[in-house]
């Protein structure tokens, strides 16, 4: 009895504070582990998700089209009242894509790795509403974005901006090999994990039956993965745990017959990583058994068979397979293709924006991800009008003072500069100046205009694209929405760089990626990770690293919880294989 108003008491006084409502803490043991979580209060005078501007509202209208690493991120750093933001994304969540080598041998369950996007945003002062639509024509000119319901095909509809963030990402590239689309599973969805993972349990109970032949089994128990990259490497990490550590003690009829392929087209696996990495990798592959074969192209795939051919001597071979998966590269999207085709970059493999995220050839459409790439602008193109800058004495040569007073914006406005000095060995632009001119003291050094050109003439051979990573979309997201955020403020007091081709300065400081390294997981509790500063890390050490940085790097509370709560899980009992 005495429990019960104790019950009623606290019961009442939640409904008379419905603000307290919004503090909850659960603990519950959930695979041997404690999991904590807690949800802020909303403050009442917060818009609705849902909550479309009012007749007459002046606010600029931002759509946003996608829901992945770009756009998300966009929209949890997107703090500014003044917009009013419209979403379309064919998927009402974002997902954790680098768990998803994970999700398809059940070692994370799919759940664990998504958020949808009404429960990200719908803490925040912005108006935001979500379109669970594709886009699938932008008019630039009309400032138009044409949609079509993924519910219903046929209904079709019209948002109109102000300002316009593409964050569509990218699609599989196939590189037209005949039969990819028709025969291979691709690993870049929470849906593509799926199937893979049902395909993996229905290939073990296919060849488990008993009218089945030798030969038949062999095949449906070959599994080919294809592409060396970080993607394809983890999969087939993941999938040799999966069938050693939990498979071959529920099949153990066809345990011997297992055998996984991973095809890389180049010399070697993980080429964007460290040389220690892609050896070890090579090697710890080598040992578990996995049949990796370098410097072989896919040239044809038919439902059971697929063709490959040797770089160095052209030989063609062919592999059965039961189950195949394409991780290969990435390649733009038609819709992108189309808005390419109207603004001019036709001719390109990706859009091109400036140094600001903006498409070139636009005033009010930004590109940001996979879908897009930075076009630096060259030192060397500049050079003329740099040197005009610099010299404020109009005395046509350039002195060390003018020069050291011009210098942070040089290299703010081009980061190939730094880089080029950085690999040279030099401290400051200082020091390229006084080797031109050769040996004479610092406060000497006087260049004209071609002595100049001559001094940075190969600056510009440092320029890099950046990667198309989540680490790179997450940055670029987070930058824009810090501009969108400060747009009026810097409006009327630029913090960027020089013109140095026009007067005045920039609004903003140009896009700078910062990479805070690569993790490369393979298999066996053994992980390799390159962080910033050269650092190479590899072993069971870097797997727990790498288990504290993605739990970190979770989108919410909720999801680190869940797959920390998977991989306790998975420690205690095992992964799951059953075919849901």
């Amino acid at each position: 009895m005495k429990s019960s108003n104790i019950y009623e008491r606290f019961s009442q006084t939640f409904r008379q504070h419905p603000s307290l409502s919004r503090f909850l803490v659960v603990f519950a043991v959930s695979g041997g582990g404690l999991v904590a979580y807690s949800e802020g209060n909303i403050l009442s005078s917060s818009p609705k998700i849902d909550e479309l501007p009012e007749t007459g509202n002046k606010k600029k209208r931002v759509v946003v089209l996608g829901t992945g690493w770009a756009g998300t991120s966009f929209l949890k750093n997107l703090k500014n009242s003044s917009y009013d933001v419209q979403v379309v994304s064919p998927r009402n969540y974002f997902a954790f894509t680098p768990l998803l080598p994970s999700v398809t041998v059940g070692t994370v369950e799919a759940r664990s790795v998504v958020e949808p996007i009404r429960n990200i945003v719908k803490k925040k002062n912005v108006n935001v509403n979500f379109l669970e639509a594709e886009c699938y024509k932008i008019d630039a000119k009309n400032k138009k974005v044409y949609c079509r319901s993924t519910q219903d095909e046929k209904e079709e509809f019209i948002v109109d901006y102000d300002y316009l963030v593409v964050a569509m990402g990218a699609r599989v590239n196939t590189f037209n090999t005949p039969g990819v689309e028709e025969n291979c599973l691709y690993l870049k969805e929470v849906e593509d994990a799926l199937k893979i993972r049902r395909s993996v349990i229905d290939c073990f109970e296919k060849a488990s039956l008993p009218n089945v032949s030798e030969d038949e089994r062999k095949r449906m128990l070959q599994f080919v993965v294809v592409g060396g990259g970080p993607t394809g490497v983890e999969f087939a990490a993941e999938l040799h745990d999966f069938v050693s550590e939990d498979l071959v003690r529920l099949y153990p009829a066809v345990k011997d017959l297992v055998k996984i392929s991973l095809l890389e087209a180049t010399d070697h696996i993980l080429n964007m990583f460290d040389k220690r990495i892609t050896a070890f990798a090579e090697e710890k592959f080598h040992r578990d058994g996995i049949d990796l074969r370098t410097g072989s192209m896919v040239v044809k795939v038919t439902d059971k068979e697929i063709s490959t051919k040797e770089i160095k001597t052209g030989k063609i071979s062919t592999i059965p397979y039961g189950m195949a998966v394409w991780s290969t590269g990435i390649a733009t999207r038609p819709v992108v293709m189309d808005f390419m085709k109207q603004i001019g970059q036709a001719n390109r493999r990706v859009l091109a924006t400036d140094e600001w995220l903006r498409v070139e050839g636009t005033n009010s459409i930004y590109a940001l991800g996979d879908c897009a790439t930075i076009n630096q602008r060259k030192v060397m193109e500049d050079i003329s009008s740099i040197f005009k800058k610099a010299d404020k004495d109009n005395s046509g040569t350039l002195t060390v003072k003018e020069f050291q007073e011009a210098l942070d914006d040089i290299c703010d406005r081009y980061p190939q500069v730094q880089l080029y000095l950085k690999n040279k060995k030099m401290s400051n632009l200082v020091d390229l100046l006084k080797e031109s001119k050769g040996d004479v003291a610092k406060e000497s050094i006087a260049l004209n205009v071609e002595e100049f050109k001559s001094a940075l003439s190969q600056v510009d051979s440092q320029m890099k694209n950046l990667p198309a990573t989540a680490q790179v979309a997450a940055q670029q997201g987070s930058y824009l929405a810090d501009c969108f955020n400060r747009m009026d403020e810097c409006e009327k007091h630029p913090e960027g760089p020089l013109r140095f081709r026009e007067s005045g300065r920039h609004r903003f400081r140009p896009f700078r990626y910062k990479h805070l390294g690569q993790f490369a997981p393979l298999g066996g509790e053994q992980t390799a990770a390159q962080l910033p500063g050269d650092w190479v890390s590899i072993g069971h050490s870097t797997q727990w690293l790498w288990y504290s940085v993605y739990a970190s790097k979770q989108v919410s509370w909720r999801t680190r919880s869940l797959v920390v709560s998977d991989w306790m899980r998975r420690f205690i009992f095992g992964r799951d294989s059953s075919q849901i």
